[in-house]
């Protein structure tokens, strides 16, 4: 086995979740009603007290906390409270079918156009109104999915509406460079990044005007017992603002001084991985888009 055949076997790629990534409940496959949307899901979803649910202002105002919670189980970011300024809203209201209340919930954009609505299981008319907390958290629970995922259609239809929207574009990437490396591998690795990512799919730049992410190599090495040195490479992904999104890191132990002349064929197989690594933490920043497609 040739040495960076020996370098390959030995490498740990680890990949890290997104440090201070913010939940995305909104993600998913366009509903026939979602498509018509121009405007992004909230920031917020602000649960009113209903007006018009058959249910006493008491009753309401328990059911909208009842609703905010249940649907922030779901990692919807909701408030039980009049929508404010650039707020989305969820209105509920009821219909009496027969013997039954049927509770309906409708999401509305910051201009109060309906944007589709999510039914809720039927309830005996004579239970509704009684409208017990057991009930009305039950009513709530019971809901919070089906509203989850009418979210989930509005956001992915502004995904898929949106020319610049990273699910119908290839990541463009900054690529800052490695820095800490014996020898020749800073350039020699930086070379091969800049050439084996892009086979993958995203745009790799060498300015940060228009990135959506920046990519920073680092390596550190530290001399170890028995005449080696342990090779630690980090690849660190960032949003532009500098927030940490992902990490791949690589490590393995080789012979002390091994490195501190040219890289040559071991900066191919560092990459080769690293790349792979690198481009599947783009793929679940960007929202799941496949390499190069």
């Amino acid at each position: 086995m040739s040495w960076p055949e020996r370098l390959l076997a030995a490498l740990l790629v680890a990949l890290l979740a997104g440090c201070g990534d913010l939940p995305r409940p909104f993600m998913g496959n366009p509903g026939a009603t979602a498509r018509r949307l121009a405007q992004p899901p909230p920031a917020r979803l602000a649960v009113a007290p209903p007006t018009t649910a058959l249910l006493s202002d008491e009753a309401g105002s328990q059911l909208t906390r009842n609703l905010a919670e249940a649907l922030q189980a779901q990692e919807v970011p909701a408030i039980a409270e009049k929508p404010g300024d650039g707020d989305w809203r969820l209105v509920t209201t009821a219909e009496l079918r027969e013997q039954q209340v049927v509770p309906v919930f409708t999401v509305q954009n910051p201009a109060g156009e309906d944007q589709g609505a999510a039914q809720g299981a039927p309830v005996p008319a004579a239970a509704w109104a009684q409208a017990t907390p057991a009930l009305l958290h039950e009513v709530a629970t019971q809901a919070a999915p089906g509203i989850g995922s009418l979210l989930t259609r509005i956001e992915a239809a502004r995904r898929q509406s949106d020319p610049n929207s990273l699910v119908n574009r290839p990541a463009r990437v900054f690529f800052k460079g490695v820095a800490g490396a014996p020898g020749d591998g800073d350039t020699s690795l930086a070379r091969q990044m800049r050439d084996q990512l892009p086979r993958l799919g995203p745009v790799v730049q060498d300015t940060q005007a228009g990135a959506d992410y920046v990519l920073d190599g680092h390596v550190a090495a530290v001399p170890i017992a028995g005449k080696m040195t342990r090779v630690e490479i980090q690849w660190l992904i960032n949003a532009p603002d500098g927030r940490e999104l992902g990490r791949v890191l690589q490590l393995n132990e080789v012979p002390t001084g091994s490195l501190d002349g040219y890289w040559g064929d071991v900066a191919v197989v560092v990459v080769q991985e690293a790349a792979g690594g690198v481009n599947d933490v783009l793929i679940r920043q960007s929202g799941g888009r496949t390499s190069g497609g």
